[in-house]
């Protein structure tokens, strides 16, 4: 599985430019008006994780390959975009088969940038871009209830997916997310709203945008604080970056990357934060393989077993899964080798029911 993050936003927050920041690309139009961003733009990022460097000086492989997050960028929202207003709910299908949603907000004051809403206001902003987002859900959902009232007709479980899709739009037109609304469990609804990919069901991290005058004091920012506070009343994640100072670094040596984002007191690039946060808030680990050919990073659910972690390589894996030997990240770079931890001792052997931890260094067999 591959992390997938889709950026929405209101225009002229630095979306685009955060996009340009956070994929290096360069190739998504970020200028002083709405709209400039007219296409969904789409970047695969290999994901920051020092460990496989680590592991690499170690092994000495062919090659390394890093774990990847997707990212979506679409054009911004305004209030009425789902009624037609603007441009960006014509690509919100481009977000709904995001795992997450990076929600970025402008958290400056910046004269010379217009603001559809005439000033920046934190709060406001996210009410309305959310607002938008549970309006395109109830649309999707409206939509949907028209065809299961026509197959409800003498098939008692298509009535039972109609009476759930109208308990989900009451709960939608209450001003309610999908994420709250109690679904009944080992209905056909599940996979009806696997089908919709509803925006609101899924997982939002909120993104403050600050200039350069707060990058090295991002917590005293007002608008960055107003929308923390939000954002913890809400129980989501929050991250802070200035998306022009990680832009102009594109394209520069990752060492010399580092010495800018330092200069200006940033501890954390907005990629490392991005990636983080979405792993919390997803509940996502990294599992690593390592040998003479490669040493990789493969990206699962927290807590999967041994043999779905081995799918995620191939299917035959897990289909002929008959046990993996686990090496404890730690424990492999304090003994430097594969044969060194299986002196040791320290290398396991684990079975079907075993509870992959991030950080495990694996090796998988099977018989198909």
């Amino acid at each position: 599985m591959s992390l997938s993050v889709g950026i929405v936003g209101l225009p002229n927050v630095g979306k685009s430019t955060l996009f340009n920041a956070l994929t290096g690309a360069q190739n998504a139009e970020a200028a002083n008006y709405p709209f400039c961003t007219i296409e969904p733009n789409r970047a695969a990022v290999p994901m920051p994780d020092d460990r496989l460097a680590v592991l690499a000086a170690l092994v000495n492989p062919e090659k390394v390959v890093r774990a990847v997050v997707d990212f979506t960028d679409i054009a911004g929202l305004v209030r009425g975009a789902s009624k037609g207003e603007g441009l960006g709910n014509r690509f919100l299908g481009a977000v709904r088969e995001c795992s997450a949603v990076l929600e970025v907000v402008r958290c400056f004051d910046d004269d010379n940038i217009s603001h559809v809403s005439g000033n920046a206001d934190p709060v406001r902003d996210v009410e309305t871009i959310e607002t938008e987002l549970l309006l395109a859900d109830l649309q999707s959902v409206e939509n949907r209830l028209e065809k299961a009232k026509r197959a409800a007709k003498g098939d008692k479980a298509a009535q039972l997916l109609r009476e759930n899709l109208e308990a989900l739009r009451r709960h939608l037109d209450e001003g309610r997310p999908a994420a709250t609304f109690d679904a009944p469990a080992g209905d056909a609804l599940h996979q009806t709203l696997q089908e919709l990919g509803l925006l609101t069901a899924k997982k939002i991290i909120y993104c403050a945008n600050i200039d350069e005058r707060a990058a090295g004091n991002p917590e005293a920012a007002p608008h960055a604080c107003a929308l923390r506070g939000h954002a913890a009343a809400a129980g989501r994640e929050c991250v802070t970056v200035c998306a022009k100072i990680e832009e102009e670094l594109q394209g520069l040596p990752e060492a010399e990357q580092a010495e800018i984002l330092k200069a200006y007191g940033i501890k954390e690039s907005a990629l490392a934060q991005v990636v983080r946060c979405c792993f919390d808030s997803l509940g996502l680990a990294n599992f690593f393989t390592a040998g003479p050919k490669e040493v990789r990073a493969w990206t699962i659910s927290a807590g999967s077993r041994a043999p779905q972690a081995a799918g995620v390589i191939h299917g035959d894996f897990e289909r002929g899964f008959i046990r993996a030997e686990v090496i404890a990240y730690g424990d492999y770079v304090r003994l430097g080798s594969e044969a060194a931890a299986r002196a040791a001792g320290v290398l396991r052997v684990e079975g079907r029911d075993y509870a992959v931890k991030d950080g495990d260094v694996m090796h998988f067999l099977f018989n198909v």
